[in-house]
């Protein structure tokens, strides 16, 4: 019979600063300011996505000729998983913490299952989806994964291979920009397996007001929304059309004043309650929606991952005061409450690119968020090894690595799946049968972490 083992990990609240109430304060009412600022936060969020993040990304497509999926799985991943980004840098060089199961399981299943769901839910029309970008981003990520499990396997990371992590990156970019041909050269070389995909494509009508685009019997790539996107194509009677991600903008360069009053009542009252962000946002962030603004449209984004990091972690730190106060157990909160509010930057960014129809660009920024998580984490690992600390190596725990393997690749997997046998589509079924399946996750995850099941018991320092 085995012997069960402990594992000791440090508690969430240990990487945030000392609340602004004491826990008999929070306790008698002050729990309820908490509560507030996280519906503010969640707010503040909607706008910076809705208002700069994706507009930036429209314009950046846009300029370097990008199909909805390449933009989502790059730009729009690598910005909506900023606030990830950082948490990696202060774990590394401030909290000096480790990658526990509880993070890496509960943010990359959430990320590919809770957001999917939220997309299918929460979107008011069906979104068809493209065979290829959602099965190179699958690949992509199962590489990721497994090059993440290969380097922490003896729980020390030397800097060799935390440069293998940046450079398995730099390739999938590189292959983005290639993008057009790998996928013309895997559909005439792998047709037969291809055919099932463009026959559960036939008949769609994408929400995509890509008016003026040409269609015909082209067997290999449907045309108005991925034919001659990829940065390295030749130009064509269509591709010179100026057309955005978000469709045919031209007829209003200018959209109305972030400070006009909306005419109905709860629109209006939220955005009396969202001035001070509206404010703050107007008076920091460029417009390149507008005309005077557009040439800006990098420090929008660069800009925008700033406001988006800063909004995250206080929404993070204020969600694990409230799960501490409840005296929700570390270990499960890491997997739901922590795993959730780290992710809202993607979720929202997904959610609303699902709603205009582009489904392409909403599961591209699911899967690319995670390729991104898992293999930025060699950027701070690189730095700390070769220009902070060359006499010994980045330790971690990797503890649960099997668990660990099974459950992210097994998502993945489940996700590929189950979009090809509901005929390439995000409708509501889609959404329940991704929710059922995270729920299921998140209680065995949680079973293993309170060594239910599983012979290791992972207890926060000091209980």
């Amino acid at each position: 019979m085995m012997k069960n083992e402990t594992l000791c990990i440090a508690s969430p609240s240990s990487e945030f600063p000392e609340d602004f109430f004491t826990e008999q304060e929070r306790k008698q009412g002050g729990l309820i300011i908490h509560f507030l600022i996280i519906l503010y936060m969640f707010l503040a969020v909607a706008i910076v996505c809705e208002s700069y993040f994706i507009p930036s990304l429209e314009v950046i497509s846009e300029r370097l000729g990008l199909s909805q999926d390449v933009a989502g799985a790059t730009f729009m991943a690598i910005g909506s998983s900023a606030p990830e980004f950082v948490t990696v840098f202060l774990g590394v060089f401030v909290t000096k913490g480790d990658i526990g199961v509880s993070t890496i399981v509960g943010s990359a299943v959430y990320n590919l299952l809770g957001i999917c769901a939220a997309c299918c839910l929460l979107s008011l029309s069906v979104s068809r989806l493209t065979c290829w970008p959602l099965f190179r981003d699958c690949v992509a990520y199962a590489i990721s994964v497994a090059a993440v499990i290969a380097i922490t396997f003896d729980n020390r990371i030397y800097w060799y291979e935390s440069a293998s992590l940046i450079l398995i990156y730099g390739i999938y970019i590189v292959t983005m920009c290639f993008d057009i041909r790998i996928n013309q050269y895997i559909m005439r070389r792998f047709s037969p397996c291809c055919t099932c995909c463009r026959e559960a494509m036939v008949g769609n009508t994408e929400h995509e007001p890509l008016l003026g685009w040409k269609e015909d019997s082209l067997p290999v790539i449907r045309r108005h929304s991925r034919s001659d996107s990829g940065i390295f194509q030749e130009e064509s009677d269509y591709s010179q059309l100026s057309i955005s991600l978000s469709g045919l903008k031209e007829s209003s360069n200018n959209p109305p004043s972030v400070f006009t009053m909306p005419e109905n009542d709860l629109k209006r009252i939220i955005w009396v309650l969202s001035l001070p962000i509206i404010t703050l946002l107007y008076l920091t962030v460029p417009d390149c929606r507008r005309k005077r603004w557009k040439n800006l449209f990098i420090l929008t984004f660069l800009m925008s991952a700033v406001w988006i990091s800063a909004v995250t972690y206080i929404l993070v730190w204020m969600v694990t005061v409230v799960g501490e106060t409840l005296s929700i157990p570390d270990t499960v909160m890491g997997l739901t409450l922590l795993a959730a509010g780290t992710s809202i930057p993607d979720t929202v960014a997904s959610v609303l690119v699902a709603r205009e129809g582009k489904g392409d660009m909403a599961m591209s920024n699911i899967v690319g968020s995670n390729v991104f998580d898992m293999l930025c984490l060699g950027v701070p690992w690189f730095i700390k090894t070769v220009f902070v600390d060359r006499s010994a190596p980045v330790e971690v725990n990797s503890s649960g690595i099997t668990y660990t393997t099974i459950s992210l690749l097994f998502s993945i997997l489940f996700i590929f799946v189950a979009i090809h046998l509901n005929g390439w589509k995000l409708d509501k079924k889609l959404g329940v049968m991704c929710l059922l399946m995270y729920l299921l996750f998140v209680t065995l995850s949680i079973l293993y972490e309170l060594g239910i099941i599983g012979n290791t018991a992972i207890v926060m320092c000091g209980d």
